[in-house]
């Protein structure tokens, strides 16, 4: 009889320890998600000494220029990215869209994407008119799905809903010191206004 106790003891022991070593190695493993951050942001044309002329003309043209960060902290995993839907708003109006096409990203890599949007001619005018006055605020949504790649296997979709507030300065610029605007997770209402676009 205490031959079977001590048997069961040992095998008890043994499932513990083989559980603690199965759960350490899912948290050491299990990837970590990619920051997605705005590091580079200007609308050229409203710093240009004429804008104040081009805008009184009734020219209402212009584009964003943005530069993403992309970055993979996980020196273990890969990621795929679906397309990155990135959605520009000015107050309840969108300014611009930009589709980035899908990629893979390696371990413990950075990614940048510089791009532009070119201005909703409606909105335009509105906007250049904030800016000067330093008062110009515009959202960013960015919507994607990725797929981590860990030890040659592929995860589930993980959908990413994320949004950031871009202070402009007179400049075109982002404003403070920071100069760059780390997207995070939408907020319910955010992600049910982008299910929208």
């Amino acid at each position: 009889m205490f031959e079977y106790k001590s048997f069961y003891l040992w095998l008890f022991q043994v499932l513990g320890l083989l559980g603690l070593l199965a759960f350490f190695l899912w948290l050491g493993l299990r990837p970590k998600s990619p920051t997605y951050t705005i590091v580079e942001f200007s609308v050229p044309r409203s710093i240009s000494s004429n804008a104040t002329s081009l805008v009184d003309q009734g020219s209402q043209d212009g584009a964003v220029l943005f530069n993403l960060e992309i970055d993979n902290p996980n020196q273990d995993s890969g990621i795929y990215h679906e397309d990155i839907f990135m959605t520009f708003y000015y107050g309840q109006d969108t300014v611009g869209q930009k589709t980035v096409p899908s990629f893979y990203q390696g371990k413990d890599e950075t990614r940048q994407i510089v791009d532009r949007i070119d201005g909703n001619r409606q909105v335009w005018k509105t906007l250049l008119a904030a800016i000067r006055n330093a008062t110009a605020e515009m959202k960013v949504g960015l919507v994607t799905s990725i797929r981590y790649r860990t030890l040659g296997h592929k995860s589930k979709h993980h959908q990413m809903n994320l949004q950031g507030l871009i202070k402009i300065g007179s400049d075109g610029k982002i404003l403070g010191k920071k100069k760059k605007v780390k997207l995070t997770h939408a907020s319910k209402k955010w992600k049910l206004r982008a299910t929208r676009f």
